[in-house]
C-alpha cells in the first residue's frame, strides 16, 4: 500500500513558513546584493584592484560606504564593487581612463535607477528635483564611495538638512524663532525625490501642519496651537493663508510670521 499524505490547512501553513525561513536564510547567509552592472559594449570585469591603481582616494574608504554591500557573481576576478555601479572596466583600464569607456552615475542616473526603480518615478512626478532631466545628479545629495549613502543618518556628523540647505541657502537660516520642523529634518515636510504636491510636500493643505500641531477637536472645533482654527481652512493653507508664512522660520515672530 502507498502512503499518501493528506494535505490540510495545517500541512500548507507549516510549508509556507518553512519555505519563507528557508529564503530568509539564503539572504542573510549571502549579505551582498547581486545585480547586473551596466552594458559597456565589449568590456569585460576587471575587478577592484584594476579600479584602485588610479582611483585610490575612493577605493581606500570605499569599504565603509553602503554600496559596498553591492557586488557581481563574477568570483573568478574577485570582488566588483566598483563595476557594479560604473560597467566593465576593462576597455577604461586599456584607454588610460578615458571617461568615454566607463559609466559615469554622476552624468545619468541610470545607473542609479537598476537598483532604486521607486526614484526614477518618483523624479517623474509633476514636482522633483531635477535629476531625470540631468540637471542634477543623485551625488549631489548622496555619497556612494564612503559611509552612509544617505546623509545625516547613524554617526554622521553632517546634518540631513545640511545637505538640503548647500543649496536651499535661504531655508538655512540662522532664525531667531526657528520652526521646530527643522530639527526633524527636511523630509518631515517634504519628499527629496518627488511630490503630486508643489514644492515637493508631503500632504498639499493644512493637513500636513496638523500632524504635529493638531492639539485637539471636538465637533465644529479644531484646536493647534492652544487656540480653535476650524474656521482657518477654508482661507487656504497655513503657509499660504497669511498666517504663518515664514514656515521655515522668522526673526520677528514665534507664529513664523514675516
Amino acid at each position: 500500500m502507498t502512503f499518501r499524505p493528506r494535505l490540510n490547512k495545517n500541512t500548507l501553513v507549516f510549508g509556507g513558513v518553512a519555505a519563507w525561513g528557508l529564503l530568509l536564510i539564503s539572504c542573510v547567509a549571502v549579505n551582498r546584493t547581486m545585480l547586473a552592472p551596466p552594458y559597456i559594449a565589449g568590456a569585460n570585469l576587471v575587478g577592484n584592484k584594476g579600479c584602485a591603481e588610479c582611483h585610490s582616494e575612493v577605493t581606500d574608504h570605499f569599504s565603509s560606504s553602503t554600496h559596498a554591500k553591492v557586488a557581481l557573481a563574477e568570483g573568478n576576478v574577485g570582488s566588483t564593487g566598483c563595476e557594479a555601479c560604473h560597467g566593465a572596466g576593462s576597455l577604461h583600464v586599456k584607454a588610460g581612463g578615458t571617461r568615454s569607456t566607463i559609466v559615469n552615475p554622476g552624468k545619468s542616473p541610470e545607473a542609479c535607477f537598476q537598483c532604486h526603480l521607486d526614484k526614477r518615478g518618483q523624479f517623474n512626478l509633476p514636482n522633483a528635483h531635477a535629476v531625470a532631466t540631468g540637471q542634477m545628479s543623485c551625488s549631489e545629495c548622496h555619497d556612494p564611495h564612503r559611509g552612509n549613502a544617505i546623509k545625516g543618518t547613524g554617526a554622521s556628523l553632517h546634518t540631513q538638512n545640511e545637505s538640503c540647505t548647500e543649496c536651499h541657502t535661504a531655508q538655512k537660516g540662522p532664525f531667531i524663532f526657528k520652526h521646530n520642523a527643522m530639527k526633524e529634518g527636511c523630509t518631515s515636510c517634504h519628499n527629496p525625490h518627488g511630490s503630486v504636491n508643489q514644492k515637493m510636500l508631503n500632504a498639499p493643505d493644512s493637513n500636513l501642519c496638523l500632524q504635529c500641531h493638531a492639539t485637539g477637536s471636538s465637533p465644529g472645533q479644531l484646536f493647534a496651537g492652544g487656540r480653535d482654527h476650524a474656521g482657518n481652512p477654508v482661507n487656504g493653507s497655513c503657509w499660504a493663508a497669511g498666517c504663518h508664512e515664514g514656515i521655515h522660520g522668522s526673526n520677528v515672530s514665534h507664529a513664523l510670521r514675516y
